[in-house]
C-alpha cells in the first residue's frame, strides 16, 4: 500500500525506532579491528558470559556460574531450544492469552501441545493462582511468563508472582519460562521482577530468558541469552550445536558493552515510550467504542473494540470481528494487528514505537474512522 502511495502509518512492529546507542556500535567495530571474527564456543565467549552474569547479579540479586549461562542468536532461540531440549511429543505447556505469537508455534514444533489460559482484563491480563493450579496436569512440562508482556504492556507484581510460585512448590515437575526481555521497559516507577527474585527456592525449576533487542534498541544484532539450571542449559546448547551454532561473536562483543556500559541511552527510550503511551492511551479511551488499560511497561497498547463489533461502515459492512476492524483501519491508512493473533479476540494492539507525530496522526485516524461506524 505504500509502494503504490498511501500514507501508511503502520503501527505493528515490536522494534524500538531507535538507533542503537554508539557506545555499543563502537564496540562491535573494535571487536573487528581486533580480528574478533571466527567462532566461539557454544554459549558465548566468557567475557560475554560473565557480562551476562554480571547484569543478573547487579540488576536482579541473583548469581549463576557461568555453565548456568548460555547466549543465543535472539531470545526467540533461546525459547526454542528450551522447548526442543525438553519437550516429549504430547507435554503440555501453559500459556496464558493474550500471548506473543511465537510462542504458541515453537511449543507446536517440538511437539508440545500450548494449553492457552484466557486471562481477564479486569485482572489486568495476569494469571491467577487459581487459574494456573486447575490447567495443571500430569503432563504439564512448562509455564510461560512474560513480565512486561507482549502485546498488553502487563506486568506482575512480586506479591502475585509470590502466589504463583505457591502453586509451583507443590508441583515441582512444571518448569517456568520467564521473558523478561522488556525488563527494563516499564513506567511510573514500576520495577519488574521475575519469579526466581521473589521465590529463589524455585531455582531448578526456572529459566529466565532475556536479551538486547528491545532496551538496547539491537533487534538486528540478534542476541538473546538464558540462564538456569546447569543440566538444561546443557541439553539446550546441544540443540544449538546443531541448528545455529555460537551467536555472532560481533555481537556479543557488542552485547558486553549494552549490560556493562552507560545505560542513560535506556532511560532516555524509556522516558519517550512513557511520553507516547501516554499520548496512545489517552487518545484510545477518547474514542466512543474504544478502551485500553494503560500498560505497566514494554511498548505496546491492548485496546479493546468489543463495542465496536457489530456496527457499519459506511458502505453498510458489518464489523464482525478484530480482524474486520483492523481491515478497516487499513483503509483509513492506519495499520495494527488484531488480538486474534495473540489469542484475545474483540482487541487489537498497537506499538507505540513510533514517532510522536506519526503516533498523533494515527490516532486522529482511528478517531475519524470510529466516529463513521453506525450503531447496529
Amino acid at each position: 500500500m505504500r509502494a503504490a502511495g498511501r500514507p501508511m502509518i503502520i503501527l505493528g512492529a515490536g522494534e524500538p525506532d531507535f538507533d542503537t546507542p554508539d557506545n555499543i556500535k563502537e564496540a562491535a567495530c573494535q571487536a573487528i579491528a581486533r580480528g574478533e571474527t571466527g567462532y566461539t564456543a557454544l554459549g558465548g565467549t566468557p567475557r560475554f558470559r560473565e557480562a551476562i552474569r554480571h547484569k543478573y547479579q547487579h540488576e536482579n540479586g541473583l548469581t549463576f556460574d557461568l555453565a548456568e549461562i548460555m547466549g543465543a542468536t535472539g531470545a526467540k532461540q533461546v525459547i526454542y531450544n528450551a522447548m526442543a531440549a525438553t519437550l516429549d511429543e504430547g507435554d503440555e505447556v501453559l500459556v496464558p492469552a493474550p500471548y506473543w505469537t511465537s510462542y504458541i508455534d515453537i511449543i507446536r514444533f517440538c511437539g508440545g501441545v500450548p494449553v492457552c489460559i484466557p486471562t481477564q482484563e479486569e485482572n489486568g491480563f495476569c494469571l491467577t493462582p487459581a487459574q494456573l493450579e486447575r490447567h495443571i496436569t500430569p503432563r504439564t512440562r512448562w509455564l510461560f511468563l512474560n513480565s512486561p508482556s507482549n502485546p498488553t504492556g502487563s506486568a506482575y507484581t512480586e506479591a502475585a508472582l509470590g502466589e504463583l510460585a505457591a502453586i509451583l512448590r507443590r508441583n515441582p515437575a512444571v518448569n517456568v519460562l520467564s521473558d523478561d526481555i522488556y525488563e527494563h521497559i516499564a513506567y511510573d516507577g514500576f520495577v519488574p521482577r521475575n519469579i526466581l527474585q521473589v521465590a529463589p527456592d524455585l531455582r531448578g525449576q526456572v529459566l529466565l530468558v532475556n536479551g538486547v533487542s528491545k532496551a538496547y534498541a539491537m533487534t538486528g544484532w540478534r542476541i538473546g541469552f538464558a540462564a538456569g539450571p546447569r543440566a538444561m542449559i546443557d541439553a539446550m546448547l546441544v540443540v544449538q550445536s546443531q541448528t545455529t551454532s555460537c551467536p555472532c561473536s560481533i555481537s556479543q562483543a557488542a552485547t558486553v558493552e549494552a549490560l556493562t556500559g552507560p545505560q542513560d541511552s535506556v532511560r532516555t527510550c524509556v522516558q519517550a515510550f512513557s511520553q507516547r503511551r501516554d499520548l496512545v492511551v489517552d487518545s484510545l479511551n477518547a474514542i466512543d467504542g474504544i478502551h485500553c488499560l494503560r500498560p505497566k511497561g514494554a511498548f505496546y497498547a491492548f485496546a479493546s473494540c468489543r463495542d465496536l463489533i457489530g456496527r457499519r461502515t459506511p458502505h453498510g459492512q458489518v464489523i464482525a470481528s478484530d480482524s474486520d476492524f483492523m481491515a478497516y483501519l487499513m483503509a483509513h491508512d492506519v495499520a495494527v494487528v488484531p488480538g486474534s493473533c495473540f489469542g484475545t479476540e474483540g482487541y487489537f494492539r498497537i506499538s507505540y514505537a513510533a514517532s510522536a507525530e506519526n503516533l498523533q496522526t494515527a490516532m486522529a485516524r482511528i478517531q475519524s474512522a470510529c466516529a463513521q461506524l453506525a450503531q447496529p
